[in-house]
């Protein structure tokens, strides 16, 4: 590459791919119009020469029709008159060659004696060329030289009236004539062939600023370098690539992307060109993928993974798009909320169990024996109860974990936390991470606004509908105003005094933005009994 640069500049020639595919057009375009006009040209000159022949063949053919000029031969040589400038032979030759602008018009006899002839002191002379041909009765077109100089000639046998062949009639067409009109057609020609090479040059001029404007100026090595740079990037990085084109179809995958939605074994050549639809099939992932769904960093799974996308259009109608593998770190995340959890029922339950444990003292050592034994008895029935009508309902151990660290920490605050008759929820959850953040943020949020109610109450709700997850969260709280109940879902907005160390606003943001990410919603509204009551609708949250 590196050489044929440095010979093309070696030469002068453009660097840039458009002057390069201008100069190549326009010497195409010139060199079509040089070809075409010298194709015209090689067989126009055949045309005029047989035009020209034809032509005096005609002439010859009307002059030996007419029965009186053979009369007029017989009659000659019958009478033993010699050939003259007065004969009746010349002057019916000489009025036909003024008639049709002939060269000359030659009347011969059965010796080959010129009869008749322009220049009358050739009358009584053999003709320069061979007419047996004619005098055997063969009419010839044929390009000669002559006395009168180079013509294109037609021979007709002169025929008398019993039939019998009584001379020939030679009519000659001057061939500077022909040569004449074969260079007053050239002017013309060259015209068109100028015309065309002009359209043909501002075709090529148009075509090649668009090529400018599609390659952005780059010569053939920047583009050469940039498509070699693209397929080792590609191929390289970490972060599945796909583009599409403004019709939906595979244009590019690279081989991550190809492993991360489970079409590694699918060429690249196979898929390109075929609408994703096809490829992936109906699901979130192709929604997010083709543009239907919007936004940024939007979760998707595809098979037992969980995707991260990020979609940008092109110019052109398309758009690429990135994959991000986050199912590894689902997997931390799910163990550090587990732990975070575990981390916050152990609190409450050591602020618990100091006040028990303090209880159970005093009626030790108040002597009220059986009293503490029924204390301790009650309290470890409470606690299994509670656990056992968790799991039982929501049987994801995340979730399950989560309730209960959270009924624990309620009943710390005297906050009752239940969960509704209809909740159920099978262990069959997508990204139990994710619901397990939108739960914990709604359950904080009511403990809070139930806190200071009359009758404090926390009612969650969990339950599945086909592959639709439903979570309602209900509190006894003063209620969010109606029209205010879009706003609260924005970041920042908050009516609690943020903490020195985080800030506020942020709870019900990201249980949005959660859900919207897998695809479902997020909204506010009024409980029954008063208070607030939070939805949020996940669809395809279970496999």
């Amino acid at each position: 590459m590196r050489f044929h640069l440095m010979s093309a500049r070696r030469l002068g020639l453009p660097r840039r791919a458009v002057s390069q595919i201008l100069l190549t057009q326009l010497a195409i375009a010139a060199g079509v119009a040089v070809l075409a006009t010298g194709l015209f040209l090689a067989p126009l000159g055949a045309q005029l020469d047989d035009q020209a022949m034809r032509r005096a063949l005609a002439i010859a053919q009307s002059a030996a029709a007419d029965p009186s000029l053979a009369a007029d031969l017989l009659d000659t040589d019958a009478s033993g008159g010699g050939p003259g400038v007065d004969s009746p032979v010349q002057a019916s030759a000489e009025r036909i060659r003024r008639a049709t602008g002939a060269e000359y018009v030659v009347v011969m006899d059965l010796n080959g004696i010129r009869r008749s002839h322009p220049n009358a002191d050739r009358i009584g002379l053999p003709v320069s060329t061979d007419p047996s041909d004619v005098l055997a009765g063969r009419e010839v077109m044929e390009i000669d030289e002559g006395t009168l100089g180079r013509s294109a000639r037609g021979k007709v046998p002169l025929v008398a009236a019993d039939g019998e062949i009584v001379g020939a009639v030679s009519v000659g067409i001057a061939y500077d004539s022909v040569r004449d009109r074969l260079l007053g057609a050239i002017p013309g020609l060259l015209a068109y062939a100028g015309a065309a090479l002009a359209a043909g040059a501002l075709a090529a001029y148009l075509l090649s600023r668009r090529i400018q404007r599609q390659t952005h100026d780059l010569a053939f090595s920047d583009i050469a370098g940039l498509l070699a740079e693209r397929e080792a990037m590609l191929h390289s990085i970490r972060e599945g690539v796909i583009a599409l084109d403004r019709d939906g179809r595979v244009r590019l995958v690279n081989d991550e992307a190809a492993r991360l939605l489970g079409l590694a074994a699918h060429s690249v050549e196979t898929l390109a060109g075929r609408p994703l639809n096809e490829v992936l099939g109906a699901g979130r992932t192709t929604d997010v993928l083709t543009g239907r769904v919007t936004g940024c960093d939007l979760l998707a799974v595809q098979g037992s993974r969980v995707l991260v996308a990020n979609r940008m259009p092109t110019e052109d109608g398309g758009a690429v798009a990135t994959l991000r593998d986050r199912t590894e770190l689902e997997h931390l995340g799910r163990e550090l909320d587990s732990t975070k959890g575990l981390i916050d029922a152990l609190r409450a339950q050591d602020h618990e169990h100091a006040n028990r444990l303090h209880t159970l003292l005093g009626l030790l050592e108040l002597g009220l024996h059986e009293e503490a034994v029924e204390f301790v008895t009650e309290v470890v029935g409470v606690h299994r109860s509670t656990a056992e009508q968790v799991t039982e309902k929501v049987q994801d151990p995340l979730l399950a974990a989560l309730l209960v660290g959270k009924a624990t920490v309620a009943a710390e605050r005297g906050v009752p936390l239940r969960l509704a008759d209809t909740t159920f929820l099978p262990d069959r959850l997508v990204d139990p991470g994710g619901l397990v953040t939108i739960t914990g943020n709604l359950v904080d949020n009511a403990l809070d606004a139930a806190a200071g109610s009359t009758t404090p109450l926390v009612e969650v709700e969990l339950r599945s509908e086909g592959r639709t997850a439903i979570l309602r969260v209900r509190d006894s709280g003063p209620g969010v105003p109606a029209g205010r109940r879009e706003e609260i879902f924005t970041e920042g907005w908050s009516t609690k005094q943020p903490k020195a160390h985080r800030e506020r606003g942020l709870g019900l943001a990201l249980v949005r933005r959660l859900a919207e990410r897998q695809g479902g919603t997020a909204r506010a509204g009024e409980a029954a009994d008063g208070g607030a009551e939070f939805s949020v609708v996940l669809p395809e949250a279970l496999r």
